[in-house]
């Protein structure tokens, strides 16, 4: 054990003197837009609840229900214990919801991703990812064995080249994308990528974590391009509908392989009722109201024209300041001013684009985005 102790340390010491040390401070959620942290009230942009609707009313109410009729949790596997109705009821859904054949939920993004990928490619196929892309997908790209390779973000040239190089000596191809990219804000060009895909016998996959909810009319980022072929639809539960778990959206065939063989799905326990039930108030909510999954987009669009920064694309909006121990002084500073504006730091983003991520909800006041507009228009004139 004194070597485990040793190792621990120190790799803990040299992260710290890199500011790269992550550490969990404790952080009570009062509602979809304020929280308390060290006794403290600060008004959250860093929370991806893009619709406020983890506090909903209704999907509270949902919930409390739920755990009345069926209990707290699925008790084992849903292939051991059996598929209770209200999953299967929101696997229909969200079906619909993507205009879908069949869906499968998960219990995160990040195990659908890492059980969805290892399904249908292994070792002597490619997967060709965005470099961008969230690390669960980089996680179910390793974890299938196949040779996994990264294009440059967005650049379509560049996995041009990649596919009329690489393709013939491969088995299956798939490549995979984040939908809206989680900590730039912009929206993959799926219709490219689907028209570059169909041409070399490729699949699509995009994970719409950041998307549904809030582009799209909110059905997320696939509804932008209606002409494209997107196989694989992943997406969250967790984000803009407010509660936890992840899925797949796909043809009957593709979801019933993975209810059968992925590895995330099959030894996990399944999705309890409570959550089901909540996401599908969720979607309830999504779907009878588009002014509410416009809104974080516009609240976007005030900041970045407030702060004389690129039109936001999505909810998300960076504020690079390129090291690391300037990002942390910046979020400390805007705590300071009554803001919670987390600092993003290697390895999620590549070395020297440490950045303020700011996420934006239907709920932030407009007086508090200019005040927090103001506050970056200063970090940003200081350097």
């Amino acid at each position: 054990m004194d070597s485990l102790q040793a190792f621990a340390e120190a790799k803990l010491a040299a992260l710290e003197a890199k500011s790269l040390k992550r550490t969990l401070v404790e952080t009570r959620r009062l509602d979809g837009l304020w929280i308390e942290r060290d006794g403290r009230r600060l008004l959250s942009f860093s929370c991806n609840d893009y619709l406020n609707l983890s506090h909903h009313p209704a999907l509270k109410a949902a919930a409390v229900a739920a755990v009345e009729a069926h209990g707290t949790g699925a008790g084992a596997s849903r292939l051991v214990t059996g598929d209770h109705p209200v999953v299967e009821r929101l696997e229909a859904r969200l079906a619909a919801f993507k205009n879908t054949k069949a869906a499968c939920v998960f219990g995160s993004g990040y195990l659908a991703n890492t059980g969805v990928i290892p399904t249908f490619v292994g070792p002597g196929d490619l997967v060709l990812v965005d470099e961008l892309a969230h690390a669960c997908i980089w996680a179910g790209a390793k974890l299938s064995g196949a040779e996994a390779a990264a294009f440059r973000h967005n650049d379509l040239a560049h996995l041009a080249d990649l596919l009329a190089t690489r393709r013939a000596g491969a088995g299956k191809v798939l490549v995979a994308t984040d939908g809206v990219f989680s900590m730039d804000g912009d929206i993959a060009p799926l219709d490219q990528l689907s028209d570059l895909c169909a041409a070399h016998d490729a699949w699509l996959l995009s994970d719409d974590a950041h998307g549904v909810g809030v582009v799209g009319g909110g059905r997320g980022s696939a509804a932008l391009f209606p002409t494209a072929r997107i196989p694989f639809q992943i997406g969250t539960l967790s984000k803009a509908l407010g509660g936890y778990g992840g899925y797949l959206c796909a043809s009957k065939a593709v979801v019933d392989l993975v209810k059968t063989r992925a590895r995330t799905f099959v030894y996990s326990t399944g999705m309890p009722p409570a959550v089901a039930a909540s996401a599908l108030a969720a979607l309830d909510l999504i779907e009878a109201d588009p002014a509410l999954c416009a809104a974080p987009i516009a609240k976007a669009r005030l900041f970045t024209r407030l702060a004389g920064l690129p039109e936001a694309q999505s909810a998300v909006v960076p504020v690079i300041l390129g090291e690391a121990d300037a990002t942390l002084a910046a979020s400390r500073r805007l705590a300071e001013a009554g803001f919670s504006v987390v600092a993003i730091r290697p390895p999620t983003v590549p070395v020297g684009t440490a950045r303020l991520r700011i996420a934006f909800s239907a709920g932030h006041p407009d007086d508090e985005i200019a005040r927090l507009a103001a506050e970056v228009v200063r970090l940003r004139e200081a350097g």
